[in-house]
């Protein structure tokens, strides 16, 4: 899957496969970060220098002295434009934090399920570098605008268990000061504020953790303190957080949006009534409907909102034919829906995590997913291979909104 253009020229990356990210072993410093790679390197890339080979990347360069020039690297910019901070006191804490510190920043927001897979890796890192000086911030990009409130992004921040600091770049000028287009992307800075590394998108965190202890060690030599035990070369090497990583689908349904700026070049909806921006439309479900795959089909009166759809009618539904083994849904709204699969209640092997055990209404042949505010709701989960299946929902009473549907 590729990165996908945004209204405002932002794009969001979709997917954790792709090229394997360029690792530099230190012996007297890390690869540089090329910043035109970093732009152009697509799906699951991370860059820590220019016309490296994955397998031999070059050394940072050293002076005659033995110390590292960093003068090809770019100093990580300010936090700017902040409109909350989360787990932190405010800038100034925030900055004494820092200071000294080698930092990881992840640019991420909690409703892209690429950002959500990489969470176990951050806070896991946080909790075993933080005594050996690693600082790690979540800079909070938003893609849509319930994300900008800050009690959605304190309830995601304890939902998913993180104790590092996190701040939110409600307008986007952080993601700017970045150079960033992607969702998640993370960096690396060391001790003195210079970007080392680099990575975009999901995995790459055996060879992201080995810079982070190199930069460690190297943050410990020039403290005169006792080094950072470096982990064993090889995958899988002694002293690497062990956690498994999310195993993608090579080939999976698109991400689908329901609102009409963001489906703007990529629109899957599959009613012969089509879009119509800022307006209350009637939609009639049609017979084909699931028969083609990737496209979505709505039935009900919808208004349709720049980010998502909102029911109007006192019922709705939508029917889409996907591919993957893992289907999301980001919703919001207070409302139970009926979910079923070929027409039956999803199977127990394909459950999601947000699949509830409650009964659908007598005789609905369906399963019950409850919808309790702003958030991503995994309905389809398998540990097996990707199938292609037909997804029903069925919503009763107005107000609930959806935004898109994504896959793994």
């Amino acid at each position: 899957m590729t990165a996908a253009k945004k209204p405002a020229g932002r794009a969001a990356l979709y997917t954790g496969i792709g090229v394997a990210a360029v690792v530099a072993a230190l012996a007297a410093g890390l690869a540089a970060l090329d910043e035109q790679a970093a732009t152009d390197a697509g799906a699951g890339a991370g860059t820590a220098g220019a016309g490296a080979g994955p397998d031999q990347p070059p050394a940072a360069p050293v002076t005659a002295a033995g110390a590292i020039d960093k003068s090809r690297f770019r100093q990580a910019p300010a936090l700017a434009g902040i409109a909350a901070y989360i787990n932190t006191a405010g800038a100034e804490e925030l900055a004494a934090e820092i200071d000294g510190k080698v930092v990881l920043y992840d640019i991420w927001t909690y409703s892209c399920i690429n950002c959500l897979r990489t969470l176990p890796h951050l806070t896991a890192w946080a909790e075993k570098y933080a005594d050996d000086g690693l600082v790690i911030v979540g800079i909070h990009s938003p893609e849509f605008a319930f994300e900008k409130d800050e009690s959605n992004v304190r309830r995601a921040v304890e939902k998913h268990g993180i104790g590092y600091p996190v701040v939110m770049d409600n307008d986007m000028e952080t993601w700017d000061a970045f150079k960033n287009r992607y969702w998640p992307h993370r960096f690396l800075a060391d001790h003195e504020g210079y970007i080392r590394y680099d990575h975009i998108g999901e995995g790459a965190y055996p060879e992201t953790e080995r810079v982070m202890q190199g930069l460690l060690a190297e943050r410990s030599a020039a403290l005169g303190a006792a080094a950072v035990a470096v982990a064993d070369a090889g995958p899988g090497g002694a002293g690497l957080v062990d956690i498994e990583a999310f195993e993608h689908t090579r080939f999976m349904t698109p991400e689908l949006y329901l609102g009409y700026a963001f489906a703007y070049g990529r629109n899957h909806l599959g009613n012969a009534e089509g879009f119509s921006p800022g307006a209350d439309v009637e939609y009639e479900l049609p017979d084909a409907a699931g028969e083609r795959r990737d496209l979505f089909y709505v039935g009900g009166t919808w208004a349709n909102e720049e980010g998502h759809m909102r029911l109007v009618s006192d019922a709705g539904s939508i029917v889409l034919r996907y591919y993957a083994k893992e289907v999301n849904i980001v919703a919001g709204g207070d409302a139970e829906i009926e979910v079923t699969i070929d027409g039956r209640p999803v199977p127990e092997r394909l459950r999601g995590s947000d699949v509830g055990d409650a009964a659908a209404p007598a005789g609905s042949p369906a399963t019950v997913v409850p919808v309790a505010g702003h958030d991503l709701y995994n309905l389809v989960s398998s540990d097996g291979q990707a199938e292609e299946r037909i997804l029903r929902i069925d919503a009763r009473g107005p107000g609930l909104a959806v935004y898109t549907f994504t896959f793994g």
